[in-house]
């Protein structure tokens, strides 16, 4: 009893010399607060959609009721309003950059359409903007066939469709880039902070020469190392939870379809294994610069190889094994279950206790480089 309650004052006491050494640290603390607050908003404002405020211009040869429908249905923001050009200046416009688009309406395309025939248009793409030409000509071609069917349903009888396809989005009815980018960027930034706190407060003892300190003091490296895992795992975890309620629901209007308290408890669960890889990453490195090399080898590949990016199908199967072993992957597929399709613990259970098993082998591991280390500077 006496060596548990020693255990959770020791563990107390180094936990918050941890957070004073935070307080202290002004570039710490002003990463912990961008990446929380500017780098959120930055990436889901900051970052333009598939297709926003492309350039297009049209040559209406045609001048008929329909040809007037498709220009007016080319509007922001997906596109810039619709530059009238006229058929000499078309390839002009495109080889001074001022266009991506052009679409040219031939001379008696309604008299076509009426006629039950298909007339052809003309789209003219500067495909050296490769993801704008991409993905805008699939949004034109959707636009120009939508205008003319809905014209065309006013002069003759439709034709019943056999099946009705009916869509529902249930999150993001909008389908806007910045909902997901900025949900995306609080879990890469919990990885990064969750990993990148303790490591540089292990090495943040050792450059400033207070590790001889902590080993004159009557404190095992559980306790030094457990202090780090919890006060460090605190921090991050007050910060997302501060962005997530202000930043992301308060600032950029977005819409959480899951319960945050559970998306709470699997970021704790989470900051367990991202402190303790921490933690031996810390153990390795000698200095905070061999640290920051380290890290972009171990934080790229856990947040590009998670899920989080890339769906995790359409990896080789080699590598989505690989990753099976990193608590990265099953915390983002977590992450986006609750805060994307609002599951509950009765589905994410299997995620939860891979989290757990992961970050205790981890634990295990940084435990025993942190005696080793601790006992070759005794």
């Amino acid at each position: 009893m006496s060596a548990s309650r020693d255990f959770l004052r020791n563990t107390w006491h180094l936990g918050i010399k941890e957070f004073r050494s935070l307080l202290g640290d002004v570039a710490m603390m002003f990463l912990v607060v961008f990446m929380f607050t500017g780098s959120i908003y930055s990436n889901a404002k900051a970052k333009p959609e598939t297709l926003n405020r492309a350039s297009i211009a049209v040559v209406d040869e045609d001048r008929s009721q329909l040809s007037a429908r498709i220009v007016a249905a080319l509007r922001p923001p997906q596109f810039l309003p619709p530059e009238a050009v006229g058929l000499a200046d078309m390839d002009r416009g495109m080889d001074a950059g001022r266009h991506t688009f052009v679409l040219d309406i031939p001379p008696g395309f309604q008299r076509e359409v009426l006629a039950g025939r298909t007339p052809a248009l003309q789209l003219n793409v500067d495909a050296t903007r490769q993801s704008q030409a991409q993905s805008g000509t699939g949004y034109i071609q959707n636009i120009i066939d939508d205008e003319i069917r809905a014209f065309a349903r006013r002069y003759r009888a439709a034709v019943p469709a056999p099946i009705e396809l009916v869509t529902r989005t249930l999150f993001n009815p909008n389908l806007s880039n910045a909902w997901f980018a900025a949900v995306t960027a609080i879990i890469n930034n919990v990885t990064m902070l969750g990993i990148l706190l303790t490591g540089a407060a292990l090495i943040r003892e050792r450059e400033h020469g207070t590790i001889e300190h902590l080993l004159v003091m009557p404190v095992t490296p559980l306790e030094i190392m457990v202090s780090k895992v919890w006060s460090m795992g605190v921090v991050v975890l007050l910060a997302s939870s501060f962005s997530l309620q202000v930043m992301v629901e308060g600032v950029l209007e977005v819409s959480v379809a899951g319960s945050k308290a559970l998306f709470a408890l699997g970021t704790l669960l989470y900051l367990f294994a991202a402190a303790a890889i921490g933690i031996y990453m810390g153990t390795v490195a000698r200095s905070m610069p061999q640290f920051g090399l380290m890290s972009i080898l171990v934080l790229l590949p856990l947040q590009i190889l998670s899920g989080a990016m890339t769906p995790l199908e359409s990896m080789p199967e080699a590598l989505q094994r690989l990753m099976a072993l990193a608590p990265t992957t099953h915390y983002v597929s977590l992450a986006q279950a609750i805060l994307f399709r609002d599951a509950g613990l009765d589905i994410v259970w299997p995620e939860f206790l891979m989290v757990a098993a992961i970050g205790g082998a981890f634990f295990y591991l940084a435990l025993h480089r942190l005696r080793r280390t601790i006992g070759t500077m005794q």
